[in-house]
């Protein structure tokens, strides 16, 4: 525990969310697409958020577009590890009001089988109990990355620093306190549920991870469909309204405005936004704009 960063953790909560992709299974194609109107054209790359160091290099077109691009769209800014207000403004969206905690809000027998979880960690979850459900189970999620060596920042962080060290812009689709405010208040009202499900999936983390790094690689987006989005919209309706589907649609304007100026823009969004109902780029093609996947 003493090397956790929230941060990352944060980042590694999108696997759950952000890890499908629509349409095809030809090996020759990637998570990325060409979005076009007339002659101009904007990239949409999907993202996987947690992704082992093996993992790299990416698939070409992610390079490709990266390289004929003049700005990077991220979904938020990722806090530096040093902004000390930064993380202070993530640990308070993460934990419960003083006094209060997760065991309020689950059963017994699912804070048992918590308990019964991390003690092989050495993690007090008297502790990790004062976080909110999405905060938890985004330590779970990195925990067992770590656990099973298959942890890494994903594909998202790895623009970000080359962006940087490119000395290329970058620009966001949300602001970090909005993606907190999302996190806190996932789960609301039924955490049991979340948090059990959460722990029936950890014996089978490893092999989740491979599968769906192994679809994303070769773009079977069908199978990462199955594995994350259906099931999130089957089981939470909800929350798959609130997470996906309306923040696809207030993101339209905002790639819709980049079109039209000289600028070629990559956007990078969790990949789950790119399949399903209302999707990024459903909604687009709806709008007149040209799809191809490359």
């Amino acid at each position: 525990m003493k090397n956790f960063k929230l941060r990352t953790a944060i980042c590694a909560l999108g696997l759950f969310a952000n890890t499908a992709f629509a349409a095809d299974t030809d090996t020759d194609h990637s998570s990325v697409w060409k979005v076009s109107k007339g002659e101009d054209t904007v990239y949409v790359g999907g993202t996987i958020h947690i992704l082992p160091i093996t993992e790299f290099p990416l698939p070409s077109q992610f390079m490709t577009a990266y390289e004929q691009s003049d700005t990077v769209i991220l979904e938020a800014k990722l806090p530096d590890p040093t902004d000390a207000a930064a993380q202070q403004k993530m640990m308070a969206a993460a934990a419960y009001e003083e006094g209060k905690s997760l065991k309020d809000t689950i059963s017994p027998e699912t804070y048992a089988a918590l308990e019964e979880y991390f003690a092989p960690f050495g993690a007090p979850v008297e502790k990790l109990a004062k976080l909110k459900p999405g905060f938890l189970i985004a330590v779970m999620s990195m925990m067992e990355a770590q656990r099973v060596r298959m942890a890494g920042e994903g594909v998202d962080s790895y623009f970000s620093q080359i962006a940087k060290r490119d000395s290329k812009p970058m620009e966001y689709l949300e602001t970090m306190e909005f993606q907190l405010n999302m996190l806190a208040n996932m789960g609301a009202g039924e955490e049991d549920r979340l948090i059990h499900e959460s722990l029936a999936m950890m014996p089978e983390y490893k092999q989740y991870l491979e599968d769906i790094i192994s679809a994303w690689r070769v773009g079977d987006t069908q199978a990462l469909r199955d594995m994350t989005v259906d099931k999130m919209k089957r089981e939470s309706p909800a929350s798959f309204d609130e997470m996906m589907v309306q923040r696809n649609k207030r993101w339209i304007s905002q790639i819709e405005a980049m079109f039209g100026d000289e600028d070629q823009e990559l956007v990078l969004v969790g990949a789950g936004h790119l399949v399903g109902d209302d999707n990024v780029l459903e909604l687009l093609e709806a709008r007149g704009y040209q799809i191809e996947k490359l």
